[in-house]
Order: structure tokens, then C-alpha cells, then sequence
């Protein structure tokens, strides 16, 4: 008879998911399991649980954790408008978190920041410019933001089929994106028709994606707390989609259940509503008062079980309960974080997220023979600017000023003036900048927003506004001196830091170039001068409109779609969506589809001819919008339903194929039902979204087919 203890189900790999984790979850005491559904869960001892931190986030690089590779925040990365390119970043990102991770747990630290569960993308839909998190999204458009948040998921998770890289996480479920100083309170009351047109359809994408984890937001939405939904909880994610992963609460978002929305009556009725809705974990303490709603019978130790079947799924599928040398993630080493490889990869994607919105008399690139160049400006030498928020650290932030400096010759002399502060005006009236930069050959101006301006609640050190911003516009100082070197007849090369756009109605007279370049990460600014100088070709495109004033939007607590974004704009903007110029020409030839007349249901093949008129070589981000002609409901003005990154050599010429699904061909209809209806759809490829502002911006010449959907 052999004696020897038994190995329990719950640790042998041999068996399938579920039996391990029910038996793990049925040897647990009451008290136990509630300790687990709380985002600190403590250890349990005598069955080898050890204490897990499930709080962690890579919005762009390892956060919170010290060195890690910093690439540029999420809305540049997304000017990049390459699903490939991010992919790649992301399964960087996983790597360096593996060997974290991993080194830490050696070090016997398993605190916050120091888990596999990362609580990234955030994919919620950047609707209107005051919102300060809108650098964390994608930007505005509804499939860009599914095509690429998916990419991210698929490179932080892996592919391998047992085991989890690390755990993404699709947030904040839904509609959410401001204004910061509601979010813990408001209501955003939207149509159905809003809901599955424009806010569902980027989180219904990761989750056929297959992403781990979902956060639900602070807010109500059509008068439930996010966080304790039926309709998007029960109905939506796990009904219609089939999510089979876990849901996480925002912050303190339980909490607000009684003490802002007052839903509630108490923590204990809180936390019984989210369980019941299938909220497993509680990021913040009100699940402690899980044990009185069970007493109370507000809810019932099954319920509970529930939500730790699908915490522990997690924590099994990233091997947390297994041998080392059974998990091949395990292996990562630290000298992956930081390595060469990553390196290269957050200048490369920097370098693409650049967008040139003007270059008059084409003063960029930047020519050998300048001798002079001055550089100015608040954003210069900051490294705010390069890092976003939710960031890691790196040894070495590579600043704009650096990068210029890193550039030039011996021989060519290179002036640096900070010359006005960033969020307030000089004190000190004296101007030893506007001479300087007006005698050069060229003024390169380091100016625009920073992180201390827009971020999330209590992030924002120099926001009154909670994070958000109350204009979009540069502070009037900034626009100031702007106007001096105007009048000194300097040749001004506008670089413009920011995470959202910028209302540059009164600046663009003012120099002869802009160069958007977001907040660009570690090597921003070895990126940004890559591209001024011309080692770089200019490829990045505008995931956002930039209108003219606050005056073309809508109210900010307004959460319909009427009039917001490039989808339902009517007025003409400053800088139209998918918007970017480049140091060569492109020209599109020719739109044919497979077939100009399809039956309802069956998708559409699109190709475009596009080719390089110039004499340098590029890339184009090849863009496909769609609208339908004759639809029975209000429709977006234009939709993109297809892009490509197409490199090109002087004087080549590419077809560029895309498939338009039967769900990009369907219509939603006011119940918030998608349909198919036949009809005629105009087709349009371009470099920009289509519109007369795009030509006279000096975007590509579009090409267009009819289809006649019956």
C-alpha cells in the first residue's frame, strides 16, 4: 500500500483546466475565496497559494516597475496605423514583463506592479479632445481601434496553446472616456444605436481576439454602474459574445455603487450586485464584504465560486500553479528588458508615429547645407513630454534637444534656448530667443501640451480641469511667442508635443512646418530627428480629427455621436482623420472591385492601384472608407474599413487588396440591431479620409467605385 501523500488534482498538468481548477476551488474555505477576489490576494498557506497582485499595466512598456523599454504612448503608436509593427511591440512588452516578473518572484517580491495580469489596452473610443486619457486609446475610429488593440492583445498574450504570455485586459467596458472629473458620478445615457455602432465594436473585436480579462468602467451606462451591468455584463459580453474570461472593477469603482451612484445602500449589497453581474475582482476593499452579503443572503457562496473559477483560470493559463520548467515563458531573461532589439523597435515606431501636417516650401527635411540651427522651446529638454503616463523608467530618455544635437556635424553650429515656459508666461521680460532663431538657418520650436496638462484624475499637475482640458488650443504665451518669431522672419519648424489634438487655426500662418510627434517614448528623440534631417520618410497618420475650434463639437458630457469625430462631422475640420504628408508624392490610379453588384450577405473585394510619383522612397498608409448611399437610418458620413501600410520605391507601383466583410456592409438600425440592406455603397481609397480638406491639407487625390449591394 503506497502511503505516500497524494499529489493534489489541482497541481497535476496532466489534467484539463477545469477539473484543476474546481478542485483548487472547492478545497478552499469561505473566508479563503473572498480573500482571493480582491486584486491583493493574500496567500493561503496550507494549500501553496502564494499571495498574487493581480494590479499591473504596459500601456507602452512595462509601467510602475522601474527599468523598462518606453515606447511611445498608445495614440502614437496608433499614428503608426500598422497592426504588424504593434504587434511586434507587444510581444516586446510581454517579454520584458516575463523576465520581470520572474526576477522579482526570485527576489521574493510579489507586490503591486509585479504580476502577469496587465490591465491594458484601453480601448474605449477618444470622442472629444478635452478628455486627458484619450493618449491612452487608439484614437477615434471604431475598427482602427479593434484592428490594433487586437494586435496588442494577441502579441502580449502569445500563441501558445496551454500557457499565457501575460494576461491582456479590454478597459474600460463601456462607453467611459470622460469627463474626468464625472467619471466616479455620470451617467452616459446612449442610444443603441450609438452603443453598437460606435462604443461595442472595438471591445467585441478583443474579445474574439481572445483576450483574458475585461475591466468595467467607473460611470453608469443608461442608468447601471458599468461594473454591475446586466445589459453589458450578462447580456452583452458574456451572452452575445461568449466571453469566457474574468471582469475586473476599476479602481474603487464598487465603492461608487452607494457612495456616488447610489445604487446601493451599502459596501455589502455593492459587492453582492457586482458578483451577481459577473464582476469577479475587485480592484480596491469592498469585497471584504462579500462574507455579510452572503450572511445577509444577498448572494450565495456559488456565486462566488463562479468568479474564482475564472480568477484561478487566469492564474493556471499563466502557470502560476506550475513548474518552472513547464512554462516556456518562465525562461525569459532580464537581459531582455532594455535589450538592443527593443531598442530599435521603440525608435522605429516612434519614428512612424510622426505626423507632418504642414511643410511649406518643403523646408523639411532639414537641409546639409543648414549651418545654423536654434532650437526653442518648453518641450525641448523635458522629458514629461516623452513618456506619456502610465510609463515605465528608462536610464536613458532621449530628449528632442538630444536628438537634434545627436544629428549634427561638428561643423554646424546648434543654438538651445528654452524661451517661455511651458503652462505660464515669463516673468522675466527679457527675449534673448526671437534674434537667435531668426538669424539661423533654421528655428526648430519644441512647443505643445504635456502630460502635466491632460491625464487621468489627479494625474495632471497642471490641469484645473481633473486632468482634462478646458481649450484645446496652445497656451496663449506659447502662440506669443510664436507670432515674435513670425515677425523676425524666422524659418520656423513647429515640433508639437501632445496626446490629443490641437486647435492650430492661429499657429499654422505662423511657421513654415508642423510636425506632430505625440509624446514619443525613450528614443523620441533620436525619432523625431530622424525624421526632420530625412534619414526618415514622414508616414504617420492622424488617428483623431483635429477641428478648428471647441466651437465645431458638441457639449463634453454629451455622449451621442452627432457631430463628434470624422464618422459625424459635418463642419470642416483643421486636420481631417488618416491625414499625414511625406518628403515624397503618391498617387492612387485606380479602385476596381471584384464585382460592382454583390448579394446582400457576401463580402466585397476591393483592390487600388497606388505608386510613388516622387524621388524618395516611402511608405503610404493605404486607407479604405466606406458610406452608404442610400441607407434608411443616419450612417456615418465615411467609415474606414480597411488599411495598409504599403512601402514604396520612387516610381513603384502596387495593387493593394482588402476584403469588406458582410459586418462592415451592414447597417445598425435605430434598435441598435445590425442589418443587412441593400442598397449602394461609394467606395473610397486614399491616403486621408475623404473630403475636400484632405486635398487642400495635400493629401493624395482619391479614387472611388459604386457597389450595388442587392
Amino acid at each position: 500500500m503506497d502511503l505516500r501523500p497524494q499529489r493534489p488534482l489541482y497541481l497535476d498538468t496532466s489534467q484539463p483546466l477545469e477539473r484543476r481548477v474546481d478542485d483548487l476551488v472547492a478545497r478552499l474555505t469561505l473566508e479563503e475565496k473572498i480573500t482571493q477576489t480582491l486584486h491583493a490576494a493574500k496567500a493561503v498557506e496550507r494549500l501553496g497559494i502564494p499571495e498574487y497582485n493581480w494590479w499591473n499595466e504596459c500601456l507602452h512598456g512595462v509601467a510602475r516597475a522601474g527599468s523598462a523599454t518606453v515606447f511611445p504612448q498608445t495614440i502614437g503608436m496608433a499614428a503608426a496605423f500598422d497592426r504588424e509593427l504593434l504587434f511586434r511591440v507587444a510581444s516586446a512588452i510581454g517579454d520584458e514583463a516575463r523576465a520581470k516578473h520572474h526576477e522579482a518572484v526570485r527576489e521574493g517580491n510579489r507586490g503591486i506592479y509585479r504580476g502577469l495580469t496587465f490591465w491594458t489596452p484601453n480601448i474605449n473610443i477618444f470622442r472629444d479632445p478635452r478628455w486627458g486619457r484619450g493618449q491612452e486609446t487608439y484614437g477615434e475610429d471604431p475598427y482602427l481601434t479593434a484592428e490594433l488593440g487586437a494586435a496588442l492583445v494577441r502579441g502580449l498574450q502569445g500563441n501558445h496553446p496551454r500557457y499565457l504570455k501575460v494576461s491582456a485586459c479590454a478597459k474600460h467596458f463601456a462607453v467611459h472616456s470622460g469627463p474626468e472629473g464625472l467619471r466616479h458620478v455620470f451617467d452616459a445615457r446612449v442610444s443603441p444605436k450609438d452603443l453598437e455602432e460606435t462604443y461595442l465594436p472595438a471591445f467585441r473585436a478583443l474579445v474574439q481576439a481572445g483576450v483574458e480579462s475585461v475591466m468595467g468602467a467607473y460611470n453608469r451606462t443608461n442608468g447601471e454602474p458599468c461594473c454591475g451591468s446586466q445589459a453589458l455584463l450578462v447580456d452583452t459580453l458574456r451572452g452575445k459574445w461568449g466571453f469566457k474570461g474574468h471582469v475586473v472593477s476599476d479602481c474603487g469603482a464598487i465603492d461608487d455603487f452607494h457612495e456616488q451612484h447610489k445604487m446601493t445602500a451599502s459596501p455589502a449589497e455593492s459587492a453582492a450586485l457586482a458578483i451577481k453581474m459577473g464582476c469577479d475582482l475587485n480592484c480596491g476593499c469592498t469585497y471584504e464584504a462579500l462574507g455579510e452579503a452572503v450572511e445577509k443572503g444577498l448572494l450565495s457562496e456559488a456565486d462566488i465560486d463562479r468568479s474564482l473559477r475564472r480568477l484561478f483560470a487566469t492564474r493556471f493559463k499563466l502557470g502560476l500553479f506550475d513548474d518552472s520548467s513547464e512554462v516556456p515563458f518562465a525562461s525569459v531573461s532580464v537581459e531582455v528588458v532594455r535589450c538592443p532589439k527593443h531598442l530599435k523597435l521603440a525608435r522605429e515606431i516612434a519614428a512612424k508615429s510622426v505626423v507632418v501636417l504642414k511643410n511649406e516650401g518643403g523646408v523639411l527635411p532639414i537641409r546639409e547645407s543648414a549651418k545654423n540651427i536654434f532650437v526653442l522651446g518648453p518641450t525641448a529638454a523635458d522629458a514629461d513630454v516623452l513618456v506619456g503616463n502610465y510609463y515605465g523608467l528608462s536610464p536613458v530618455l532621449v530628449t528632442l534637444l538630444e536628438g537634434v544635437v545627436a544629428k549634427t556635424r561638428a561643423g554646424q553650429t546648434v543654438e538651445y534656448r528654452k524661451g517661455c515656459r511651458l503652462t505660464e508666461p515669463n516673468v522675466n521680460p527679457i527675449d534673448w530667443v526671437t534674434g537667435g532663431a531668426a538669424s539661423a538657418d533654421v528655428a526648430i520650436a519644441c512647443f505643445g501640451t504635456s502630460p502635466v496638462m491632460e491625464g487621468e484624475e489627479g494625474e495632471a499637475v497642471a490641469s484645473d480641469y481633473f486632468g482634462d482640458r478646458r481649450q484645446i488650443g496652445l497656451p496663449e504665451h506659447q502662440v506669443k511667442m510664436l507670432r515674435r518669431l513670425r515677425e523676425a522672419g524666422a524659418k520656423t519648424v513647429l515640433v508639437l508635443t501632445g496626446g490629443s489634438a490641437i486647435d492650430l487655426v492661429e499657429v499654422e500662418p505662423l511657421v513654415s512646418a508642423i510636425v506632430f510627434v505625440w509624446y514619443p517614448g525613450e528614443q523620441g528623440g533620436h525619432a523625431v530627428a530622424d525624421t526632420l534631417f530625412g534619414d526618415v520618410n514622414p508616414s504617420g497618420r492622424l488617428p483623431v480629427t483635429f477641428p478648428r475650434s471647441l466651437a465645431q463639437l458638441p457639449p463634453f458630457e454629451d455622449y451621442s455621436m452627432v457631430g463628434r469625430t470624422y464618422r459625424y462631422l459635418t463642419e470642416e475640420p483643421m486636420y481631417p482623420f488618416g491625414f499625414g504628408l511625406s518628403y515624397t508624392r503618391f498617387q492612387y490610379h485606380q479602385l476596381t472591385l471584384e464585382s460592382s453588384k454583390v448579394p446582400v450577405g457576401e463580402p466585397v473585394v476591393a483592390t487600388v492601384s497606388v505608386s510613388n510619383a516622387g524621388d524618395r522612397a516611402g511608405d503610404e498608409v493605404v486607407q479604405l472608407y466606406l458610406y452608404k448611399m442610400d441607407a434608411s437610418v443616419r450612417v456615418p458620413i465615411q467609415q474606414l474599413c480597411g488599411f495598409q501600410r504599403v512601402p514604396l520605391r520612387p516610381g513603384e507601383r502596387r495593387e493593394v487588396r482588402f476584403e469588406i466583410t458582410p459586418d462592415q456592409l451592414s447597417i445598425v438600425n435605430n434598435a441598435g440591431e445590425r442589418v443587412q440592406e441593400p442598397g449602394k455603397f461609394l467606395i473610397t481609397a486614399g491616403g486621408a479620409s475623404p473630403g475636400a480638406r484632405s486635398l487642400a491639407c495635400g493629401a493624395p487625390a482619391p479614387v472611388e467605385a459604386t457597389l450595388e449591394y442587392y
